[in-house]
């Protein structure tokens, strides 16, 4: 990936050596890491990953209840991973300003943490084994980088574009905050049954995806940042990250009912709409007869 075409962003805060707790503040925490940790602690531990993921998931709403706890002022990376992701947060930024402008909005830029151990959010504690979230309550993307070791090393899907997928599919979260959606979706909460409401969640998470590959498709058309290989990384990291995957490796049956993100051919295909149409109305999983 040629990241060192796209602008760094100014909205990095570099937390890495001032990290630490804080208390719960109300929110629940959006993103890939939620898989991640189930997957990871099941083999581990020999925990149930779906135990764990309802426990991570299922705790709290997703708007913000009180105000975060106050965290030392944060500078900007200075080191090469750190400038990879503001890089890359650079590329979401003029990608989602054009679109939003384009349909007569104004696009609100998130903030990116990075951390590392623990931070405090507006939606409680962020831990480094969560992996990458967003925090509807603050707007924050956040991430501790040794997520994209655990990418590589256990998940299967190395290489600097499936870590630029990663960043895109959070700030795809904040695109669906901004849209109302996310506040749709804990509405819903309390009208409908957890399978129904897992299967909205499936909806979201694969939005996000597609969202993520308009960031390529858009990035890519301005700035040339895509190389040979890129895009299958980007797929790799989609596919290791699928619900039908995660269970098949941790408890050795596929659960349909329980899936909260979708299977791993279905974030390739929303991906992949994506990067092909590069428009948000394609995207539009809530109201797709088949995902």
């Amino acid at each position: 990936m040629k990241w060192g075409n796209n602008r760094q962003s100014d909205q990095v805060e570099d937390r890495r050596s001032s990290s630490g707790g804080g208390r719960r503040t109300g929110g629940r925490n959006i993103g890939l890491g939620t898989i991640v940790v189930a997957l990871v602690a099941g083999w581990i531990f020999g925990i149930n990953p779906m135990t764990i993921l309802g426990f991570l998931g299922g705790a709290g709403d997703l708007t913000q209840t009180q105000s975060a706890p106050a965290s030392t002022p944060a500078g900007k990376p200075t080191d090469e991973m750190g400038q990879f992701v503001a890089a890359v947060l650079g590329g979401t930024e003029d990608v989602w300003m054009a679109v939003f402008q384009q349909n007569g909005s104004q696009y609100q830029k998130p903030r990116l943490v990075l951390f590392r151990g623990a931070v405090p959010t507006a939606c409680g504690t962020g831990q480094s084994a969560m992996g990458p979230f967003y925090c509807p309550g603050d707007q924050k993307v956040y991430i501790d980088l040794s997520f994209y070791e655990t990418l590589r090393s256990q998940l299967g899907a190395p290489g600097d574009f499936a870590q630029a997928y990663v960043i895109a599919h959070e700030v795809g979260h904040h695109v669906q905050n901004l849209m109302g959606l996310t506040q749709q979706m804990e509405q819903s909460r309390q009208r409908v049954s957890e399978r129904e409401y897992n299967a909205l969640s499936v909806r979201l998470e694969l939005q996000a995806d597609c969202f993520a590959g308009i960031w390529a498709h858009h990035n890519h058309k301005t700035n040339a940042i895509l190389e040979p290989g890129d895009v299958e990384e980007a797929l790799n990291a989609a596919a290791a990250i699928g619900d039908d995957a995660i269970q098949r490796k941790s408890q050795g049956q596929v659960v349909p009912d329980s899936f909260t993100h979708g299977t791993s051919e279905q974030r390739q295909r929303w991906f992949h709409k994506g990067l092909e149409t590069g428009s948000v109305k394609a995207c539009d999983t809530f109201n797709a007869r088949q995902i």
